[in-house]
């Protein structure tokens, strides 16, 4: 089946695939299983296994920030880009009603049926296939999601660490530009009061900022 090929995952019961399919005004036309129970519980293994990913690969994070940086990516977007890279709507089922408003293309709906997808292969498969799709589909838009989350926090740490001593004036500036246009490495300066703290590189300007707010940070030895 072409689906499964986009999935990257063969059924055994070919039957949950297709109940991850169905929508509910399908099912109440045609008096067969929605996904909506998939979906809830596709839902909670989602949050359950991009948890555990942020968790594990993105310990510089605060508690906050992590939470942010999984509802960033565990969102009906997210998972609406994702159903249209595997083009679901060419597989999904919709009542007439549906059908007729363009339904298979709603970003809802979409979304909505890749938390039951995940769930089928939970059922068909177990949870380390259910977490490889998760991952496959989802990790790449994690790590863009993070290097945001991850520049804000630094930054906003070590100003927060810095404030407890009182006023201070603290701010960067790029000191160092190298190689041609369209590939430039920054180097960047954090300076508190006049006097630099570190210095950080990056392939942005915000990159570079960060990676020295950063190092700072690990001057304190494990205070923040």
């Amino acid at each position: 089946m072409d689906l499964e090929n986009n999935l990257g995952y063969t059924f055994k019961n070919k039957k949950l695939l297709e109940e991850a399919l169905t929508h509910t005004s399908y099912a109440n036309e045609y008096r067969t299983n929605s996904n909506e129970k998939l979906e809830f519980l596709g839902d909670s293994i989602l949050e359950f296994i991009s948890s555990k990913y942020i968790y594990n690969n993105y310990p510089y994070l605060r508690e906050g920030e992590l939470t942010k940086l999984r509802a960033t990516v565990v969102c009906e977007n997210s998972l609406y880009e994702v159903a249209k890279r595997l083009n679901i709507s060419k597989y999904i089922k919709v009542g007439h009603s549906e059908s007729i408003s363009n339904g298979s293309c709603k970003p809802t709906i979409l979304a909505d049926s890749i938390e039951a997808i995940i769930a089928a292969i939970y059922f068909d498969g177990g949870l380390d296939k259910a977490e490889k799709f998760i991952l496959d589909n989802l990790k790449v838009a994690i790590e863009i999601a993070s290097k945001h989350v991850g520049q804000k926090d630094y930054k906003t740490v070590l100003q927060e660490e810095l404030q407890k001593n009182g006023n201070i004036n603290l701010e960067y500036k790029i000191i160092e530009e190298t190689g041609p246009d369209h590939d430039k490495t920054f180097k960047s300066e954090v300076i508190l009061n006049g006097k630099a703290l570190a210095q950080g590189i990056g392939k942005s300007k915000k990159q570079a900022e960060m990676q020295a707010a950063k190092k700072a940070l690990e001057n304190f030895k494990g205070k923040v």
